[in-house]
């Protein structure tokens, strides 16, 4: 009896063993498949063309148009690259007028930015140019403020008037964290908006000075602003030209006539 029990024992163990051993073989095949799949596979290739944005914000202008203290016009460009990125260059020109009833003065300032964006969205064909992106932006703000006539009023000794007759020039750097979306109407004609984070990198250099608004930028007094942008563009498209490969001939090497 005690000899039956052993051997129905043993018979488990190896029929259990068998089908470990089974199982853990049929894994290591998968995985050797799937090593072997992923070994074969090729980078990518870059299936998207060339392609030049060139664009202008129509926004600012048309809510600037209800705003008669300030105005900013702006043309921006971008060029793709590959991998999904778009390098960026904008900019415009603008100013503000300072009319209150004790300070009166103007300022006008250009202004460039440069920068990439990211297209998130997986192109599916070579001409889908429809994208929603993130971005960054360094940017450059070259600003006169001119001459300025004030006013001050005191309780004691009555109101003083009087000018600064110099005028002041001096300049804004900032940086940009931005994020949109753009989409193509019809062959070659996109329109999309621009969301900005926009931050001050040398608010102290001209507090005294802060203008009242700067072109590119916004409020001349704050160190972190918001904006937005709606764009209409036209874009510029040629494909990629594939190279031909090059027949290296072995040194020594001539071509015979075949006979």
């Amino acid at each position: 009896m005690m000899q039956k029990q052993s051997i129905c024992r043993y018979l488990y163990i190896l029929t259990f063993s068998s089908l470990v051993f089974s199982s853990q073989f049929v894994f290591a095949q998968a995985d050797t498949t799937a090593n072997d799949t992923t070994a074969k596979k090729v980078k990518k290739k870059e299936i998207a063309g060339h392609q030049l944005s060139l664009g202008t914000d129509f926004y600012h202008p048309i809510i600037h148009n209800f705003l008669t203290d300030r105005y900013a016009y702006e043309i921006a460009a971008d060029y793709y690259f590959k991998n999904e990125y778009y390098l960026v260059a904008e900019g415009g020109w603008g100013g503000s007028n300072v009319n209150y009833p004790d300070l009166v003065y103007k300022t006008t300032n250009n202004f460039l930015r440069f920068g990439f964006n990211k297209s998130i969205l997986t192109r599916d064909r070579p001409n889908d140019w429809d994208m929603m992106f993130i971005g960054l932006r360094v940017a450059y703000a070259d600003i006169v403020r001119s001459h300025s006539t004030y006013e001050v009023i005191d309780s004691l000794w009555g109101t003083s008037k009087g000018s600064d007759t110099i005028s002041h020039r001096f300049q804004a750097i900032w940086a940009e964290v931005t994020g949109g979306v753009r989409v193509e109407l019809v062959k070659g004609l996109t329109i999309g908006w621009n969301i900005r984070g926009k931050f001050l990198m040398n608010g102290r250099y001209f507090k005294n000075y802060a203008p009242l608004f700067i072109a590119g930028f916004g409020k001349g007094d704050k160190d972190a602003v918001f904006d937005f942008n709606m764009y209409v563009s036209y874009a510029i498209r040629w494909d990629r030209k594939s190279l031909k490969p090059i027949d290296i001939k072995a040194p020594g090497k001539t071509d015979q006539p075949n006979k």
